[in-house]
């Protein structure tokens, strides 16, 4: 370990020599006879570790040296202790106030100083560790931090993909039930905005606020596209046939809830289940979108609860788009008459609180109804 440095600044020779001779034996010592010296000592690069400084010199004195060394930021860490006769409280108030560590009195013990002396530079060092751990600590967490920011850029542009390969999973779907039915893209846009309208303000029912976060309902949107994405399966002389179904036929048209299922499970298994999971919606929503409430629809007759809250916000949208909407076998019902079909159909046909929530938010559903309108809605 190398020998800490000492600088001592002292009017008086013989002081100097005192304290010279017995500090000298464990540390490197530098002597400085007036306040001048020893700044300009200080200012040419020389180093210490501690300074012994006496108060009362020519020209500079003591606490005007502390002043200015204090006011350095290169030097203000170095602890000072004042060597000196003076011994008035109102001294020492003012040595402390600028920054001094303690004073010892003339004239001194050498026991004393070399204890003060010893205590200090301990203390120095221990304040210096503490500062480089403190550093050291600092460029860790500055170091982790990054690591922790350059994962999260990394996860978020991961997301940004996976959200770009759902969205192009489910646009090709789009695009070949579009090509595949006979009902309009609009009616599409249109059954995406009233479940999205549902989604929205159904979120803080007690009922359903723990299935509608807000992943959840974007999820719902960009799905409720598909809910007849089966209808690919269905013959051509079914689908677009001009008028009403047989019965026979009809039971065809309905395997289309199968089929939908089925194709966008495929997709699912495909994608692996850690990229297919956002499938999860749009294959309850092909499926269940015609169960009913009472448990009388189909395919399944699933009743209630049972009935995945996805499948339930499409029934009541497919339905309102379906009454307002021209077709070869009806024609277009207007809003209020759409409306209160809905509500007859509360506890029958409709989740209560979904056809309730139909109801509030009735003024919106004639809103998208407008805006994304084929001409011939009621």
């Amino acid at each position: 370990m190398h020998a800490e440095h000492i600088l001592i600044v002292d009017d008086q020779p013989e002081n100097l020599l005192i304290l010279e001779s017995f500090l000298g034996e464990e540390y490197r010592v530098y002597v400085a006879q007036s306040g001048r010296e020893a700044l300009d000592f200080l200012d040419q690069d020389g180093h210490a570790d501690l300074i012994l400084l006496d108060v009362v010199m020519p020209q500079l004195d003591g606490f005007e040296v502390c002043r200015r060394i204090k006011a350095n930021p290169r030097l203000h860490d170095i602890p000072i202790l004042f060597v000196t006769k003076l011994d008035s409280p109102a001294d020492e108030a003012m040595g402390l106030s600028l920054g001094a560590e303690d004073f010892i009195h003339k004239p001194f013990s050498p026991p004393v100083v070399l204890a003060r002396v010893r205590n200090q530079l301990k203390l120095g060092r221990l304040t210096r560790l503490l500062k480089q751990r403190n550093v050291d600590l600092e460029r860790l967490v500055l170091k982790r931090t990054q690591k922790i920011l350059d994962q999260s850029e990394q996860l978020m542009r991961q997301k940004q993909d996976m959200i770009a390969a759902q969205s192009a999973t489910i646009t090709a779907f789009c695009s070949l039930a579009e090509a595949r039915d006979n009902e309009t893209g609009n009616h599409i846009r249109r059954t995406q905005n009233y479940v999205l309208a549902l989604a929205e303000q159904l979120r803080d029912h007690p009922r359903f606020r723990p299935h509608l976060d807000d992943e959840t309902i974007q999820l719902l949107y960009k799905s409720a596209p598909l809910h007849d994405i089966g209808k690919v399966g269905v013959p051509d002389a079914i689908l677009c046939k001009p008028g009403k179904l047989t019965p026979e036929e009809w039971t065809v048209m309905q395997r289309h809830a199968e089929y939908g299922r089925d194709a966008i499970a495929q997709a699912e298994g495909e994608l692996g289940e850690q990229q297919g999971c956002f499938l999860r919606y749009a294959r309850e929503i092909a499926y269940g979108h015609h169960e009913k409430w009472d448990g009388r629809g189909y395919p399944q007759g699933t009743a209630g609860d049972a009935i995945p809250i996805s499948a339930r916000l499409m029934a009541v949208a497919d339905v309102y788009d379906a009454l307002i909407s021209k077709r070869v076998y009806k024609p277009a019902y207007t809003h209020e008459r759409a409306m209160a079909i809905i509500q007859e159909g509360r506890g029958r046909h409709f989740d209560p609180d979904v056809a309730d929530a139909s109801r509030v938010i009735e003024a919106t559903f004639a809103e998208i109804a407008r805006r994304f309108g084929d001409g011939d809605l009621g």
